[in-house]
């Protein structure tokens, strides 16, 4: 693999895998209440995104593999659970690689409002072989377009904050919350949906094996961009709630907030709100088709997936790797996945949980094995900052299972399509592995 990732490339790389801008806020807004909106995405950095990072550093600083998580799964726990990990991963990266290319039609739709279903979905098809096209010509040429995209978005909703500051007629956190917002199924998914915007840390460490200085970037990438991310969230909305009635606040509604909170900028900020949404949508889909890709890559080249999926070109690009997943997720751009942000959090953190693990049981079995980074405590502390998110995650699917008609039918359907990963290791064993040692 050619390491053409820097820091700084990496740093937008992972923004976009997990945030792409303040985009989908609104809908927490709208559903929760302006002050528990703002409350939740305040307390979700604290007490997941942290623990997380601090986790998803050492471990990327201990072992920067390509194939990052999957690798260190591998190691702490052998081919099974690594297999799991994997699938898992390619599980909830179906859900989430259909929202984008629905998100950028819904900012498209500013500019042509009435666009038919069929042309929405070649629009979609056009995003996802766009995404890929850049992909096909290796990681370095994605970070650029990171980069100047994430700088791009950042910038705008930067503008509307300042121009939506004279504009200030009442406390942006009140009312606290809107009627039924606290009940605990409503407060679950309110929950879920703050998580999904703060999902992802650890997406990027899959192409460790093309980032310069892997050891120490990933670590530096992690402390630059968790901040980023939740003051992209923050400033813009205290700003815009403070100056707006949150009660017309809808899902891909930017442009209107934009509109209604500057005053006389609002018709030039809207139309650049709405463009910056589509450059988001493009951006966080060839960002995480980047991250995405290397896992049936590093998969294959363990003999757990086809072969010809572990091939990279000239470039130390893995070639078919892309292009298979692109396939993949242009079917899947037919579906609607609007309502399976609960089953996408909870398939991320079954991954996400099985990397803590990994990384107490290294502690534990390999104590001299470490990077640039580590975290300052002992394996007990560590196991306590896990027990954190750990701990939320298990109270947040308690909330949701008291919503039968949203929450219970997602976790179900996510649970069920997990346990697949049983089965498709036994077939990868018997027919991937049998063949190579029948070969031999």
């Amino acid at each position: 693999m050619r390491r053409t990732l820097t820091t700084l490339s990496l740093v937008f790389v992972m923004y976009f895998n997990v945030s792409g801008g303040a985009f989908t806020t609104e809908s927490l807004i709208a559903s929760t209440g302006p002050g528990l909106g703002l409350l939740i995405l305040i307390l979700v950095p604290l007490f997941w995104s942290l623990p997380e990072t601090l986790i998803v550093g050492e471990l990327a600083s201990m072992l920067p593999e390509e194939g990052g998580y999957y690798k260190w799964v591998y190691r702490a726990f052998g081919p099974f659970w690594a297999f799991q990990n994997g699938w898992w991963t390619w599980l909830y990266s179906l859900v989430d690689m259909a929202i984008y290319p629905v998100l950028f039609n819904q900012y498209l739709s500013f500019f042509f409002p009435h666009l038919s279903p069929v042309m929405q979905w070649l629009i979609a098809l056009a995003v996802i072989w766009g995404a890929t096209s850049i992909n096909l010509r290796g990681a370095g040429r994605v970070g650029t377009v990171s980069v100047a995209s994430g700088s791009f978005i950042l910038a705008t909703f930067l503008v509307i904050s300042i121009a939506s500051v004279s504009h200030i007629h009442h406390l942006p956190w009140q009312p606290f919350a809107q009627a039924g917002a606290t009940r605990l199924s409503g407060l679950g998914v309110g929950i879920s949906i703050a998580l999904w915007n703060y999902i992802g840390w650890d997406n990027a460490s899959t192409v460790q094996g093309e980032v310069i200085d892997a050891t120490r970037s990933y670590p530096r990438a992690l402390a630059l961009t968790l901040p980023l991310v939740t003051l992209g969230y923050l400033v813009p909305l205290m700003a815009t709630l403070g100056a707006t009635d949150w009660t017309t606040w809808r899902e891909g509604g930017w442009p209107d907030i934009a509109r209604a909170a500057t005053g006389m900028l609002g018709g030039p900020l809207a139309i650049c709100i709405a463009l910056a949404g589509m450059v988001s949508a493009i951006a966080l889909f060839n960002a995480l088709l980047l991250s995405y890709s290397r896992i049936p890559f590093a998969m294959a080249g363990d003999k757990l997936l086809p072969a010809f999926l572990s091939r990279a070109d000239a470039r130390g690009t893995p070639r078919n790797a892309v292009i298979v997943s692109a396939v993949w997720y242009s079917v899947f751009a037919l579906l609607s996945f609007a309502h399976l942000v609960v089953a996408d959090v909870l398939l991320y953190s079954m991954a996400l949980f099985l990397e803590f693990g990994a990384l107490i049981a290294l502690r534990m079995r390999e104590p001299n094995l470490r990077g640039a980074f580590r975290i300052p405590v002992g394996t007990a502390g560590v196991m306590l900052l896990a027990a954190v998110p750990v701990v939320i995650l298990l109270i947040v699917t308690g909330l949701e299972l008291r919503d039968g008609e949203y929450g219970l039918p997602a976790i179900s359907a996510a649970l069920g399509a997990a346990l697949l990963g049983l089965p498709g290791y036994w077939l990868a064993r018997r027919f991937l592995q049998g063949a190579d040692q029948v070969a031999l």
